[in-house]
C-alpha cells in the first residue's frame, strides 16, 4: 500500500527536533553500527542460508507529520509474503480492544530462524540507518504501517519522529491495547526531553532482557504439560 505524501503534509503541525536529540540520535546510531556489525553479518547470513531472497527488506511506515518513509529491517519471512494477514490480526485487536500480541507463533510467513532473530528483536537494527538518515530516532513512537496510522485521529502522535524503542515499548508493550499504545505515545511527544529519552534508552535493555526469560519460563511450563501429558497417556 502505497501513500502521497503529499496527501498528509498539512494534516499535522510537526514540532522541530531538539539539537540534544539529534546529537544523540546521530552518536548513538554511529556507534551502534560500527560496534554491531559483527552481529549484522551474522543475522545476515543466518537469513541467507534458512531462507530464498535478500536479507534485508523495506517496509513503508508512517513516520512524524504522518509523512510516510520506508524503514529497513533483517527479512525474517518467506520472500514476497503478503501482509494481509498482519493487517486483519491488527485491525481485530483494535476492534475488540485486545492487549497486542504478536503474530508471529501462528504466522507462516515467517520462517523458523526468523521466528528466533524477531524473538531478540534482531530484526529491527537495521533502523539505526533510518535513524542516522533522521528519519527515525533511537527514542519515539513506533512507526506504524499506514493501514495502522488510518485508526490513529489525535494529531499529537506524529507530533514527533519514530524511534526504535520509546515509552510504550518500556511500559507493557504487548500487555497493551491499541488505545494505550496511543495514549502513551501522546504522553511521551507532549513531554519529551532529555531526561525522559535516557530513562527510556536505560529501560529498553532489562525490558528485552525481562521479556526473554518470561518467554522460556512460559515455553519451559508448556512442554513439561506436553509431557505430563504424554505420560499419563502411556501409563
Amino acid at each position: 500500500m502505497h501513500l502521497n505524501p503529499q496527501h498528509y503534509a498539512a494534516e499535522v503541525t510537526v514540532r522541530p527536533m531538539p539539537p540534544w536529540k539529534r546529537l544523540i540520535d546521530v552518536a548513538g546510531s554511529i556507534v551502534a553500527l560500527v560496534v554491531l556489525w559483527p552481529i549484522f553479518v551474522v543475522v545476515a547470513l543466518i537469513i541467507k542460508i534458512s531462507s530464498p531472497g535478500p536479507a534485508l527488506m523495506k517496509q513503508q511506515r508512517i513516520g512524524r507529520g504522518r509523512k510516510p518513509f520506508e524503514i529497513w529491517k533483517f527479512r525474517t519471512m518467506h520472500a514476497q509474503a503478503s501482509e494481509s494477514a498482519h493487517e486483519h490480526h491488527v485491525n481485530a485487536l483494535i476492534e475488540t480492544d485486545a492487549p497486542l500480541t504478536k503474530l508471529d507463533a501462528q504466522d507462516p510467513r515467517v520462517f523458523s530462524a526468523g521466528r528466533i532473530i524477531r524473538r531478540c528483536y534482531l530484526d529491527e537494527l537495521p533502523q539505526l540507518v533510518n535513524v542516522l538518515r533522521g528519519e527515525m530516532s533511537l527514542v519515539g513512537p513506533r512507526p506504524v504501517m499506514p493501514y495502522e496510522s488510518g485508526q490513529i485521529k489525535p494529531r499529537a502522535r506524529f507530533h514527533t519522529f519514530p524511534g526504535m524503542t520509546g515509552l510504550w515499548q518500556v511500559s507493557g508493550k504487548n500487555k497493551t491495547t491499541f488505545a494505550e499504545m496511543i495514549r502513551l505515545d501522546i504522553a511521551y511527544a507532549e513531554n519529551l526531553s532529555l531526561r525522559g529519552d535516557l530513562k527510556i534508552l536505560a529501560k529498553t535493555m532489562p525490558v528485552i532482557f525481562a521479556e526473554l526469560v518470561e518467554r522460556a519460563v512460559r515455553r519451559g511450563e508448556a512442554d513439561q504439560h506436553i509431557n505430563a501429558h504424554v505420560m499419563r497417556k502411556n501409563t
